[in-house]
């Protein structure tokens, strides 16, 4: 009998092309396997890279400052007095071991003024900027960069917003130090060159919000207690360097409250009350107090009291001497430098944002809600988890400096003049309660370190915590409760 497959089977006729197709079971199966991206850490925008374009213009501001040009003895800056003196620049604190005016010559001026422009704009911006300026072309991950670095969330028409932000940034100087120069000329016996240099150096010091000043028999601005031309361009330019540009431009633009995005309402609205509450208590407890205040008429009081106020959050000048404030006006001041500035501004501290967010999570905690609302606005939990992790770590930090500046100068001062000391050089203030220049070696070295991790460690942490909510554990833990409180 014919077996049935045979007699069904098909057989090929002559002129027949045989084509041979593999079935679905001899095909070898292919296996893809993805890996999960991570930040490379060439990235411009990985916390890597920021600290090593700061370490490198730290370097370099380091070594020009060392050579005897830079000096105004003709002779070689020691390496810790070159090294405290360009961080102090290049982050914009403006904490100094040196008397600016005298210790250093024009050149060496020149090249502190240089470190404050550079380090107040961003190196990722100035980067940024050159590049289209050579007429290159941005790549997607340097566009990611300056997204970030901008402070933007959008990264159509980032390059469009950068000429926009580096104008701005240059006008503004230019239209202070014009004004200062002006001033300047009527105020004091010099000729224009010398009148120009002073304007353009503290407009520029001012935008920057770095605190430093070139004149001399001058601490800060005390030579202007007086005068309310300078206390108030200097203000204003203190004011625009410490809002952002994103902040600005949407003010500008919108010009209603109302329609503010979230974060220029949050920045405008703190930034009135502790310029209001600052002036206030700065006003209260130092009116009778004759060394400050107490001697001064009572508009002037006033000016003084607006204008320290708006200076000790971000610039560092004062016109008037902090080293002799009453230590419940000092206590006060270390709160205005601790919370700084708004973000993505020149200007250092937790910053403006992140008091917003930690404030917005008590008055929720405190309704026994779970969303965290901030102007009828819902805000995203990693950004809440963001804003703790930064004040913790800035807390903890500034505390563990004035814990090792009691060891270091033990016998230099009170332990406020060090946990001032610590809070203005972590918030790149650069208020001093005059105990930095007799500081020991290794605590100007530490002063240095803090410098650099308040103008950095924020922006590294933030920025490191950001990459990584881009990819989220594919697990979570049992939950369970805690008592507290």
């Amino acid at each position: 009998m014919e077996d049935r497959t045979s007699r069904n089977a098909w057989r090929p006729k002559p002129g027949d092309v045989v084509l041979r197709r593999p079935r679905q079971a001899e095909i070898r199966p292919s296996v893809f396997r993805i890996p999960r991206p991570r930040p490379s850490a060439r990235s411009l925008a990985s916390p890597r890279s920021l600290l090593i374009g700061a370490l490198v213009l730290i370097s370099v501001g380091t070594l020009l400052l060392s050579l005897p040009v830079s000096r105004d003895a003709q002779a070689f800056t020691p390496f810790v007095d070159a090294l405290f003196t360009a961080t102090s620049a290049v982050t914009v604190t403006g904490l100094v071991v040196t008397d600016t005016p005298t210790y250093w010559s024009t050149t060496g001026q020149v090249i502190i003024l240089t470190l404050i422009v550079v380090g107040g704009m961003g190196w990722l911006t100035l980067a940024g900027f050159m590049l289209i300026l050579l007429g290159q072309r941005l790549t997607l991950q340097q566009r990611l960069a300056l997204k970030d670095s901008l402070g933007t969330t959008h990264v159509g028409g980032v390059i469009r917003l950068l000429q926009r932000i580096v104008l701005t940034f240059f006008v503004l100087q230019i239209l202070g130090g014009a004004v200062l120069t002006l001033r300047f000329r009527s105020l004091f016996d010099w000729n224009w060159i010398e009148a120009s240099w002073q304007g353009f150096f503290h407009a520029a010091s001012g935008f920057n919000n770095a605190g430093f000043t070139i004149l001399e028999e001058s601490s800060s601005l005390d030579l202007f207690a007086s005068d309310p031309v300078v206390l108030a361009v200097m203000g204003f330019l203190i004011v625009l360097g410490g809002l952002s540009f994103p902040v600005m431009a949407d003010v500008m633009r919108t010009r209603r409250f109302s329609r503010f995005g979230l974060d220029a309402k949050i920045v405008v609205s703190l930034s009135l009350v502790l310029w209001i509450v600052g002036a206030l208590v700065i006003f209260i407890v130092e009116f009778s107090e004759p060394r400050t205040l107490g001697s001064l008429a009572l508009s002037d009081k006033v000016l003084n009291a607006f204008f320290q106020s708006v200076s000790s959050r971000a610039a560092g000048f004062s016109s008037v001497d902090t080293g002799l404030l009453v230590p419940s006006t000092a206590f006060f001041i270390i709160g205005l430098m601790f919370i700084g500035t708004a973000s993505a501004s020149v200007g250092g501290g937790i910053r403006l944002n992140t008091l917003g967010v930690l404030i917005a999570t008590v008055w929720t905690a405190l309704r026994g809600r779970s969303d965290v609302t901030c102007f009828g606005r819902e805000l995203a939990p990693e950004q809440v988890h963001r804003a703790i992790a930064v004040t913790t770590f800035a807390f903890t930090f500034v505390f563990l400096v004035a814990f090792v500046l009691t060891f270091t100068e033990e016998s230099r001062g009170q332990f406020i003049n060090f946990l001032f000391e610590a809070v203005s050089a972590v918030g790149t203030v650069g208020l001093s309660r005059g105990v930095t220049s007799d500081l020991s070696g290794a605590g100007q070295l530490l002063i240095v370190l803090s410098m650099l991790v308040g103008r950095l460690g924020p922006l590294m942490l933030a920025l490191a915590l950001s990459q990584r909510e881009l990819h989220p554990p594919l697990y979570r833990y049992a939950r369970e409760r805690i008592n507290i409180g």
